[in-house]
């Protein structure tokens, strides 16, 4: 899907199918060295019930619990891009919003849906903040990424929350939110913003893209009402047992840690890319999320260069407010990045060429 030269339905994995699986992943914002063994294991004694239809009630009831609320207030999906669709088929809405540059698929999947979506595009010179005032008063559906992808902006929750209205939705995409240590700015949980539907992905940290698991935490009557428009069954039994284990307390410790060893990582890839600040590249900063945005010159030849020597990175020019002249880069462990900072190197006197 293209709109104003912009399409949609890029993503990520599109740099890494096909000919470039051999290549080493920077494109793809899934945590490396995932799924764990434990995981893995715990996914594979499901398969012992895969005679039965799924059940979701033990899954839903944790995480429920995971976040302190009530099982009325949680709606299993397959991923967080089950959920867009469902917010853009069943609610009625007459003046929706996206904040950009972010995850197209939430605009993706309302136009899909019939309805005309209006963007505030977030500038770069502003560091990609958001300012309410900048949406529209009657706007009756926002929707935000918390960290935002691809620009690694983590938005002060109360700025967000500014952002409520009677009568308006307002949807926040958490799905990279448990790859910040603490999960601070996190909404999940609060119940004392009205309109508040905050969307949760297991598929980054624990490596379960092929699986697809997220869930929804809202308003009762809000689940409700999406929950009518999923099909029977919709999340099958490996992806809730992977729901139910990924919210134990041995997971969330674990994902605790990963995330930490992630800002680590991000900070030592920040610290390399700074370094080619004389050559024209600039770092998008603050960065808060497992993967950062870089603007530099001739980017489309450096992409092209750094797949001739083994990288793949993801384009931005896909994502509205960013053109050809961006890149997002996955964090990745600290000799994965000296490998990757020596080929932009390379790949950056190429492009002089």
């Amino acid at each position: 899907m293209r709109t104003d030269g912009h399409d949609l339905r890029h993503h990520g994995d599109a740099e890494v199918r096909d000919g470039g699986a051999a290549l080493v992943d920077l494109a793809v914002n899934v945590r490396a060295d995932t799924p764990p063994r434990w995981l893995r294991e715990h996914l594979t004694a499901s398969l012992a019930g895969l005679a039965a239809y799924p059940d979701g009630r033990a899954a839903r009831a944790a995480v429920a619990a995971r976040h302190g609320l009530p099982v009325e207030r949680v709606l299993l999906t397959a991923g967080a891009a089950e959920a867009f669709v469902l917010l853009a088929r069943a609610l009625k809405v007459r003046r929706p919003v996206v904040v950009h540059p972010q995850f197209t698929e939430p605009e993706a999947a309302l136009r899909d849906a019939g309805h005309s979506v209006e963007r505030v595009v977030l500038r770069a010179e502003d560091g990609f903040r958001l300012d309410p005032a900048a949406v529209p008063e009657d706007a009756d559906l926002v929707v935000i990424g918390n960290p935002t992808n691809p620009t690694s902006v983590l938005h002060p929750a109360e700025t967000i929350a500014r952002l409520a209205r009677a009568g308006r939705t307002l949807v926040v995409d958490e799905a990279f939110m448990d790859a910040v240590p603490g999960e601070r700015e996190a909404l999940a949980g609060r119940r004392d913003v009205p309109g508040l539907v905050v969307l949760r992905s297991l598929t980054k940290t624990w490596g379960l893209a092929g699986l697809r698991i997220g869930y929804v935490l809202a308003a009762p009557e809000t689940v409700a009402e999406l929950e009518r428009a999923q099909p029977l069954w919709p999340v099958s039994t490996p992806a809730l047992a992977a729901a139910e284990v990924c919210v134990s307390p041995r997971a969330l410790a674990e994902a605790a840690h990963a995330a930490h060893r992630a800002a680590a990582d991000r900070a030592h890839l920040i610290a390399g890319l700074r370094e080619f600040a004389p050559d024209g590249l600039l770092v998008a900063e603050p960065a808060d999320g497992p993967f950062v945005l870089v603007r530099l010159p001739r980017a489309v030849a450096v992409r092209r260069h750094l797949r001739d020597l083994g990288f793949a990175v993801r384009r931005g020019d896909t994502f509205p407010g960013l053109g050809e002249e961006w890149l997002r880069l996955a964090v990745r462990d600290r000799t994965t990045v000296n490998s990757f900072l020596q080929a932009l190197d390379r790949a950056m006197t190429l492009a002089d060429r």
